[in-house]
């Protein structure tokens, strides 16, 4: 039985298709908020600024009691830390993002909960390493120009410290602002 409830339900945003696992980071926001607004694809969506963990994830529809608890043990063992953003990078010149430092607890949120969902590689397995990143900008959204602009204007306000305290489920469409919270799982 699915067990879709939302933490912000809203009776008028469409029923989801896609789920993702992601750390939040609300300190982003804003510094970097005005930029995704324009700039980035998820952010319309009403994705909040994140680091993924695990995108797709389970359709929504498959979403049950096993599949929460499944998650639950996979963050159990994780532990909160601290963490830095302090520069710029490309995919190319498709893709802005920000740089967490360190990265590697972030690529180990991803190692176990790939590892406890091994049908759901990151990215579908489009890339060879599932890099931690904050998008902030990012060509289906925007010119070059564009994004290198926002760059210039993000590195003045760099860096930043955050805090990975929890792991998010989120679930929505590609429809604008239809994401939302499905589950937060607190981070010891």
């Amino acid at each position: 039985m699915p067990v879709v409830r939302y933490l912000c339900p809203d009776p008028d945003a469409p029923s989801p298709t896609l789920t993702a696992v992601i750390v939040p980071v609300p300190v982003a926001d804003p510094l970097v908020g005005e930029f995704r607004d324009d700039l980035d694809v998820a952010a319309s969506w009403g994705v909040p600024a994140h680091i993924t963990v695990l995108y797709p994830f389970v359709e929504p529809a498959q979403l049950s009691e096993r599949v929460m608890a499944a998650l639950a043990t996979a963050v159990g063992p994780l532990r909160a830390f601290d963490y830095r953003l302090d520069r710029t990078a490309w995919f190319g010149g498709d893709v802005l993002w920000l740089a967490p430092e360190p990265a590697q607890p972030f690529r180990e949120f991803t190692t176990a909960v790939w590892r406890a969902f091994p049908e759901h590689p990151p990215y579908e397995g489009a890339h060879a390493d599932s890099v931690p990143h904050l998008t902030v900008a990012e060509r289906r959204r925007g010119t070059l120009e564009e994004m290198r602009a926002a760059e210039r204007v993000v590195q003045q306000r760099l860096p930043f410290a955050a805090r990975a305290e929890r792991i998010v489920l989120i679930a929505g469409t590609r429809a604008s602002s239809s994401w939302r919270i499905i589950h937060e799982f607190a981070l010891r």
